[in-house]
């Protein structure tokens, strides 16, 4: 508990930080109306392993982005932040399933929990898929900050050994993974001088990574290139939380190993534009990004 109030701490004095430029948002502009779920529906046992799926209207199967939300891995944020970017894929054609899953402070999150609510979280598409109007071949993992390192890992699943401690079986293979401002390089966001989420990667891993050296290995997508999946990095030139030069180290190294990596920069976004769709970067560059990008995916072979 006393190192998540350091992240708090952390954050509260970045953020006084920041310069003062209107046209950039902070986490207290989610402060919104509560949006209809439609459909809230549990993955797992645990109250907090639940998603909210969102069908778009017209003839199937659809697509189906899944959704992990940021907070630095310690309950900052949940899905209730993502709320209004769900709804606007959903209504530009793809269903959405946006995942609650256990955070470091939470009962049995952390290390494995979180990545293994995760893990169960996108599986769970293909039972979706048994009673709604789903394609499982095309399903694309999507995450914002700290969830976009989740969605990263995620898309690597398959790559683990049956010794590996994050190992699961036959897990839901991918067609794609997007980053909003996400983290790629575990040990490199430790290592930025200046870090809005403080020590909460170590909750998360349960130490640092000279201490656990093997478990970042396993965790941090940038330690477990190639990946194999299509990568997609939607990311504000002006993000504190993540520096871009994190993303244009990682797409290069990922490309040189032939993962298939696209990266856009937006010079008028920070770390919330990327999962705000009613500001104009969203509208008219991040969001045109996003649903091109999504256009081009192909299915999944063999995988339905």
């Amino acid at each position: 508990m006393m190192l998540f109030k350091r992240c708090l701490a952390v954050v509260a004095v970045a953020l006084i930080a920041l310069p003062a430029k209107a046209q950039f948002l902070g986490p207290g502009d989610f402060d919104y109306p509560q949006i209809d779920e439609e459909r809230r529906l549990a993955y797992g046992a645990d109250s907090l392993q639940w998603g909210v799926l969102r069908i778009p209207e017209g003839e199937g199967p659809h697509p189906v982005v899944v959704m992990m939300h940021g907070g630095c891995w310690v309950g900052l944020h949940r899905p209730r932040h993502v709320e209004p970017l769900m709804e606007a894929i959903t209504d530009r054609g793809w269903a959405t399933w946006s995942i609650s899953h256990r955070q470091a402070v939470d009962e049995g999150g952390g290390w494995t929990g979180t990545f293994d609510d995760v893990g169960a979280g996108i599986d769970f598409v293909r039972d979706l898929a048994e009673f709604f109007d789903l394609d499982a071949s095309r399903v694309v993992a999507m995450g914002h900050s700290a969830g976009g390192h989740l969605a990263l890992w995620a898309a690597g699943r398959g790559g683990y050994a049956p010794e590996d401690e994050l190992y699961t079986a036959d897990p839901l293979q991918l067609a794609g993974a997007i980053s909003l401002g996400g983290i790629a390089d575990l040990r490199a966001h430790v290592q930025q001088e200046v870090n809005p989420c403080g020590e909460a990667v170590f909750e998360l891993m349960d130490d640092t990574p000279d201490q656990l050296p093997a478990r970042y290995a396993e965790a941090s997508p940038a330690e477990r290139l190639p990946i194999g999946t299509p990568q997609l990095f939607l990311h504000g030139r002006q993000d504190y939380v993540i520096p871009w030069q994190q993303i244009t180290a990682y797409a290069e190294a990922a490309t040189a190993e032939g993962d298939d990596v696209r990266v856009h920069f937006f010079e008028e976004a920070s770390h919330f534009e990327v999962i705000a769709p009613a500001s104009a970067a969203w509208q008219q560059e991040i969001g045109p990004a996003l649903m091109d990008w999504l256009s081009t995916l192909p299915a999944v072979k063999g995988q339905e």
